[in-house]
């Protein structure tokens, strides 16, 4: 078999046509997706298709894509057009205009009629890998899969064939472990960033290097990881509440038999936030009291649990509450909506011959998305992390939220309501790069993509 890129048809996952997006792109894509199809129709395993097995292979395919074909076809007349689209992407929670619908569309369309025959259909995606409906249309869904170490974005939606098959799950597991090699990678960058949030100040001003500096000196290249451990695992339960949550929410939410819009989603999404944060809130409260901690301090998690009960009481573990809680809207929002507003302008712009903006255009979109709610909410953040930290702080710095914030901006200033901004957004990158390989990795293990 010929695996040169160039020679694939149409195809879903490669740029082409006079598209400014870049080359390197389109050939990174078409090159993942031949060892895809590879991978899906290689039964001996020697790392290539004969003749018969990318026969069988095609004809296994086209199967699945008659299947595909059929949900799509609503009324059953042989064509899917711009409504049928819509409406097969609003079922699985994405809203998007009909024009839209139309420019998606028009990427399949050979004869010009605004109309997808089974004909066009299956030329356009015969060389593709993805075989059913949720594969082909799930790209511009807002994936939680990209960790930045924020847990206040709003869940992924799963189809009810997901959730009956029990597909959810293992997309969740996968998303855990993804979130933890993204954390533990960045920690070091995490440790530093909460350093400065409690201890940087116009008096004492504490610079990235600086911060590393003395985190080395007073505990080692080890204590840069400080803190790490309780940050990873509280992953897997807040991720399981906040999806069980989520779907409460939404059928409160949403009247019987209708469709989930985008504002409910929304609301759906920052309460079930709410509610896995407040469940595991004295894991955070645990987590920054070791973030900080000196060498010998705490003894692991459950002493420094101990430790906090004895002297602070059960009040202590929620320390920093509110302002965590208030932060969790315009996180939320604003992630939702900047990724929306760059979804659309890609659509709109450049969505000629494919629907599929690829893979570094959709990092870029859930980057930039993830890092303006981060702005938004930092000094938030920052509040909390604060109040977190108070039986480390001088007598002088305990105070309320209201009175938190007015003494910094009476003494820093404005921005001083973003110290440690800079080791935030450094980790920005390497935490998205590093949660979706690990991800596509273990969709790949757990059987969920080939």
């Amino acid at each position: 078999m010929n695996t040169d890129i160039d020679t694939c048809p149409i195809d879903l996952f490669c740029f082409s046509g006079s598209t400014s997006n870049s080359e390197a792109n389109r050939l990174i894509l078409s090159f993942v997706f031949v060892q895809k199809i590879v991978s899906s129709g290689d039964e001996n395993k020697d790392g290539g298709l004969d003749f018969n097995e990318f026969n069988k292979y095609l004809k296994e395919h086209e199967k699945k894509l008659r299947l595909t074909f059929k949900s799509l076809d609503k009324n059953n007349d042989g064509h899917i057009d711009a409504s049928e689209i819509k409406q097969s992407l609003e079922e699985l929670g994405m809203d998007i205009t009909k024009e839209e619908a139309q420019t998606i569309l028009q990427s399949m369309d050979i004869d010009g009629t605004m109309m997808v025959d089974w004909n066009e259909w299956r030329d356009h995606f015969l060389f593709n890998p993805a075989h059913n409906l949720n594969e082909i249309i799930r790209y511009w869904k807002h994936s939680s899969v990209l960790d930045i170490g924020e847990s206040i974005a709003i869940p992924d939606e799963f189809t009810e064939e997901e959730k009956t098959s029990g597909g959810w799950w293992k997309q969740l597991a996968a998303g855990a472990m993804a979130g933890a090699v993204s954390r533990t990678g960045t920690a070091p960058l995490d440790r530093v960033k909460v350093f400065m949030q409690v201890h940087s100040s116009k008096s004492n001003r504490v610079t990235l290097l600086g911060g590393f500096k003395q985190m080395i000196k007073e505990g080692g290249v080890a204590s840069l990881w400080r803190g790490n451990g309780v940050n990873v695992l509280k992953i897997a339960p807040e991720t399981a509440i906040k999806f069980m949550a989520y779907e409460q929410y939404k059928k409160l939410l949403t009247p019987e038999g209708g469709k989930v819009q985008t504002h409910q989603r929304f609301m759906a999404g920052s309460l079930a936030g709410a509610t896995a944060q407040s469940s595991i809130y004295p894991m955070e409260v645990m987590k920054t009291r070791l973030t900080l901690g000196k060498t010998g301090q705490y003894n692991g998690m459950f002493d420094c649990a101990k430790k906090i009960l004895r002297k602070e009481g059960i009040k202590a573990f929620y320390k920093g509450y509110t302002p965590n809680m208030i932060g969790i809207i315009p996180y939320a929002g604003i992630d939702l909506a900047v990724y929306e507003s760059l979804k659309n302008a890609w659509l709109s712009r450049y969505a000629k011959d494919t629907a599929n903006p690829g893979i570094l255009v959709l990092l870029g979109c859930g980057t930039i998305s993830s890092t303006c709610g981060q702005l938004a909410s930092y000094p938030l953040a920052l509040l909390r992390t604060r109040m977190q930290a108070q039986a480390t702080l001088e007598a002088s710095d305990k105070s309320t939220m209201t009175g938190l914030m007015k003494g910094i901006m009476a003494n820093e200033g404005f921005f001083g309501l973003y110290r440690g901004i800079l080791p935030n957004f450094m980790k920005v990158i390497p935490a998205v790069s590093l949660s979706y390989v690990v991800y596509e990795y273990m969709k790949t293990g757990l059987g969920i993509s080939k």
